[in-house]
């Protein structure tokens, strides 16, 4: 996204970094001419230290912008830009309803990036409509700016990738494959999957299923469910870089947030689209915009396993309209391209 905005605007990318380490980010911008400049944030003792060093480099690089993204790089980024006098200041907002119904403390820190603030890039209208209507925020403040895919990247994954990566995670003879990739939050509904699953063993015993992502404040509840189900059934993987490759290994994905808020996006909708891999999900987040059921997936209701069953069942009992479903996922989903996303970011910064 840096190559195709800095032909017609001069960035400087900062990092506020958890570790000293240097990010991969920072390597890459490097080796693109881009400067980039690093800040180590370790604990709320660092924050003086860190808006002082911004506000010398706001005022040393003179930008007519600022734009950050998530929590400690909005507060710190927008307090030292409005202090430096930079008139336009720009924040992405990357959550949705989490600090309304998990942590109200969180609201506070919300509604003092969305006052320092002047354009806030909504990216889903979801939360242009959390924002409004929860926080009541002038519709005028926001720009509905969705995430952008890169759709090559799932495109041209190779098959030796594909064996590379089912070779570190699924056993041979485990079929079909059952896909999730989402935090052990209790948003997600990771919890209405598992037990779905066990249910699916009994019609197809070989049936694996892999949860990746798999981190996060639910985690113990998750474990608890998990070791009901047969000993080598299943897979957690914390992380893994070839999301592309790890994709191809599911024969269904699953995705299934417990209301239709709690998505602020959801990447992984418009990624398994990409990827063909036929999804059985809830509606929430960017879905509202663009999933259908029947027509690219398998919509199933809130908080509801049985329902989840049902899908899966379906799904992989009906191959045909598998493929009839990944056919028209993959062609509607290119409304979500990266060169779309960059060019509603120059039309922004350019008004």
């Amino acid at each position: 996204m840096a190559c195709g905005l800095r032909d017609d605007f001069d960035l400087h990318f900062v990092i506020i970094n958890r570790s000293a380490n240097v990010p991969y980010m920072s390597t890459y911008l490097h080796d693109l001419g881009i400067p980039c400049y690093l800040f180590t944030y370790t604990s709320k003792i660092d924050i003086p230290k860190i808006l002082s060093n911004l506000y010398k480099l706001i005022r040393k690089i003179e930008p007519e912008i600022v734009h950050t993204h998530l929590l400690i790089a909005n507060l710190l980024g927008l307090t030292a830009a409005r202090l430096a006098g930079v008139r336009r200041r720009i924040y992405t907002r990357h959550h949705s309803s989490y600090n309304h119904i998990y942590h109200p403390h969180g609201v506070i820190y919300d509604r003092y990036s969305n006052y320092l603030a002047t354009d806030i890039v909504a990216t889903s209208p979801v939360v242009k409509r959390i924002l409004m209507e929860w926080e009541k925020v002038a519709e005028d403040k926001i720009h509905y700016i969705p995430h952008g895919l890169n759709f090559d990247y799932f495109e041209r994954v190779s098959d030796i990738e594909i064996s590379e990566v089912a070779r570190k995670y699924v056993p041979p003879g485990k079929w079909p494959v059952i896909g999730v990739i989402s935090r052990f939050t209790e948003w997600k509904g990771v919890q209405y999957v598992i037990p779905a699953f066990a249910r699916f063993l009994a019609h197809y015993p070989d049936a694996y299923l892999i949860l990746a992502n798999a981190v996060g404040d639910y985690t113990e509840h998750i474990h608890k469910l998990l070791l009901e189900l047969p000993e080598g059934s299943f897979r957690t993987i914390r992380f893994e870089a070839h999301t592309a490759a790890l994709y191809k290994l599911f024969n269904i994905f699953i995705h299934v947030p417990i209301d239709e808020h709690s998505e602020a996006f959801g990447q992984v909708y418009i990624e398994a689209m990409a990827a063909g891999v036929p999804m059985v999900c809830t509606i929430s987040g960017i879905a509202h915009e663009i999933i259908q059921h029947g027509r690219n997936a398998y919509v199933v209701p809130y908080k509801d396993s049985e329902a989840i069953l049902q899908g899966m069942l379906t799904l992989i009992g009906n191959p045909d309209m598998a493929t009839k479903i990944v056919k028209q996922a993959k062609e509607d989903v290119k409304i979500f391209s990266l060169d779309r996303k960059i060019k509603l970011l120059q039309k922004l910064y350019s008004s």
